[in-house]
């Protein structure tokens, strides 16, 4: 079906195209006589032949067909600038620039080639070169520009309504682009691009039943469009059906064997299905034809996450790095592998980079929390800890905070790094936790502050809710990563029960097991050092089994008397001791009235020498 602008046209003896609106200028020599009337009906009939070619999308026998025309009118801008619209089609942009300059120099108000021009400048956007991708802004306008100007010219032009959606909808002007998708298929109904570019708009809004519906009608009038088959595959694997998914990818890998994101889909589709070699293959060759795009290494982390391979997984993230030194889920994604490998001065460099371009990162701060969590976990056994460099985290949180007042999780990552730094902080004033993120940053803040009862109630929670493998192997890993041992247990059996889950689920649940066995080996040696009067060693251990297992109250009381009987007395050790006999009681919450009388009247003793020791240090 033709386009509205066809008839119109006709009767100035214009002829438009299918899809493009190409069309011959009034300037074309309209002659009467036997010779000229003859070459001026072959060359019309040799344009609309072209025009023909390139609405189906037949890029290379189209631009043939316009070469033909331009041999017998070498002066015809119309068959120009369809011939620099073909050229284009294929990507080969410096020839069809060319073309539509030189059109534009014949007829400066040609509407074909200024939609060329937006072709060209968004085909551009495509390229791996630094100067056009910092450029990026400018050129979406540009391009948006250009197809303004065609529209002035022809406004039903459906070529030039496509290419203006496409820059609105790089620059996230979503609504606007819709309009201007469905202005192209108005102007001609079977336009199977601008069918394509609305389906792809809508799976990035996650509206799957319209945009299945959008590629499929995209596929019925071009059954060659590439595109519309890999959109139709993505949104099939976001359905769940990844059979269909693959069927669809492996037509438009047909069509286009050089598209990343065909390639990277597909891996997608192959890791649904657990065969991680050939998801790995496919990510690997969309890196080779789109190095720098970040999606394909995060997604072969997750596969040698999954296979526990964390080492090699942020080897292949640094070297992502490499090429994108100030991406930002990079950044976080390391952090996030180092963490689990207790690199945690690694992993709290990283989330620093992160929250350093982008003060208002919840997640960077939530991880750089959990870096010091950690840190003083490992470094004295869950008291708290002082440095220049935890004070500074302090100061980026509190960035963070201004920037993003309503943040439950910002607010609580503060909650938990004061809590660290020795301060008293009432979690109730911060509000009910909402959502999962929210519970999880929540239950973290309970265990900075030794409120193990708390937590494991807000966990259980968290790990019942939890809907799929997917997100109960998220809680189950950060529940290992923070060494809440019964949880990260109870998600993994949880897992496991979950299709697939069972190999991956065995994986974590002996590392719990091992974490489990460390705690007791540590204790073991701690009890025989402090035995043999080797406090600072044994006080080493103790700290050593509370970091593989926060809840093992045997190593609180036993670091708690190494630190009471340390020589000489510091005002740091009492501090720490009653830190420690207060987790010890929150632990055994089975202890009988008089012990636990007891153990007050400890602490009480404890923080008054504390207080001594520290008057004393500041009179010198």
């Amino acid at each position: 079906m033709r386009s509205r602008a066809l008839t119109a046209f006709l009767t100035v003896l214009t002829a438009v195209s299918v899809g493009v609106g190409v069309f011959q200028p009034a300037s074309a020599e309209v002659g009467f006589a036997g010779g000229k009337q003859k070459l001026k009906g072959k060359v019309s009939r040799d344009m609309m032949e072209a025009d023909d070619l390139l609405s189906k999308g037949n890029w290379n026998d189209a631009a043939d067909a316009y070469k033909k025309v331009m041999n017998k009118d070498a002066k015809n801008p119309a068959a120009i600038a369809g011939y620099g619209m073909a050229l284009g089609k294929q990507f080969k942009l410096d020839a069809a620039e060319e073309q539509f300059d030189k059109a534009l120099q014949m007829d400066p108000t040609n509407s074909v080639a200024h939609a060329g021009k937006a072709l060209v400048l968004m085909n551009r956007l495509a390229s791996s070169n630094m100067t056009i991708r910092n450029q990026r802004d400018s050129m979406l306008k540009q391009a948006e520009n250009e197809c303004r100007m065609a529209l002035q010219k022809d406004p039903y032009s459906p070529e030039a309504h496509y290419q203006l959606a496409q820059s609105l909808r790089e620059q996230k002007r979503f609504d606007e682009a819709i309009n201007e998708y469905n202005e192209a298929i108005k102007s001609d109904p079977k336009y199977s691009e601008a069918y394509a570019g609305l389906g792809m708009l809508k799976l990035d809004q996650q509206s799957l039943g319209e945009a299945e519906g959008a590629f499929k009608q995209a596929i019925q009038y071009n059954s060659g469009n590439s595109t519309a088959h890999y959109g139709l595959g993505k949104t099939y694997l976001k359905m769940g059906n990844v059979d269909a998914a693959i069927k669809e990818l492996n037509t438009a890998m047909y069509q286009n064997r050089n598209s990343w994101p065909t390639h990277q889909a597909m891996g997608e589709a192959y890791q649904a299905q657990g065969n991680t070699n050939a998801a790995i293959a496919e990510y690997e060759k969309s890196i080779g034809i789109k190095p720098e795009n970040p999606e394909a290494y995060l997604h072969i982390a997750d596969v040698l996450e999954g296979r526990g391979d964390l080492e090699i997984a942020i080897s292949k993230l640094r070297g992502a790095l490499a090429l994108m030194p100030d991406n930002p889920d990079l950044h976080m994604r390391i952090g996030d592998e180092s963490l689990k490998l207790e690199k945690l001065d690694d992993a709290i460099k990283e989330y620093e980079t992160v929250m350093n371009t982008n003060p208002g990162n919840a997640q960077a701060a939530e991880g750089l929390t959990r870096g010091y969590f950690l840190k003083a976990q490992k470094e004295s056994g869950g008291a708290f800890l002082v440095s220049n460099d935890f004070e500074a985290a302090k100061r980026q949180i509190d960035k963070a905070i201004q920037l993003n007042p309503n943040n439950m999780e910002l607010r609580l990552a503060a909650a938990k790094i004061r809590s660290l730094s020795g301060e008293t902080i009432d979690l109730s004033t911060i509000g009910t936790p909402k959502t999962d993120g929210e519970r999880m940053a929540y239950a973290e803040a309970l265990l900075s502050q030794n409120k193990f009862r708390e937590s494991q109630d807000m966990m259980s929670q968290i790990i019942a809710s939890a809907p799929d493998a997917k997100q109960t192997f998220a809680v189950a890993d950060l529940a290992l990563m923070i060494h809440d041992l019964d949880n990260a247990d109870a998600a993994y059996k949880k897992a496991a029960s979950f299709p697939g889950g069972e190999e991956r689920a065995k994986r974590g649940s002996d590392l719990v097991a091992k974490a489990r066995e460390g705690a007791r080996q540590d204790l073991t040696l701690a009890s025989d050092l402090a035995k043999r009067k080797q406090l600072s060693s044994a006080i080493d251990k103790y700290h050593s089994a509370i970091y593989n297992n926060p809840r093992n109250y045997d190593a609180r009381i036993g670091v708690a008397e190494a630190l009471e009987k340390s020589s000489p007395a510091q005002a740091k050790y009492f501090r720490e001791a009653s830190i420690q006999l207060k987790a010890y009681m929150a632990l055994r919450p089975d202890l009988p009235p008089k012990e636990v009388e007891k153990l007050n009247k400890r602490i009480a003793k404890d923080d008054e020498k504390a207080f001594k020791l520290e008057e004393k240090a500041r009179k010198g």
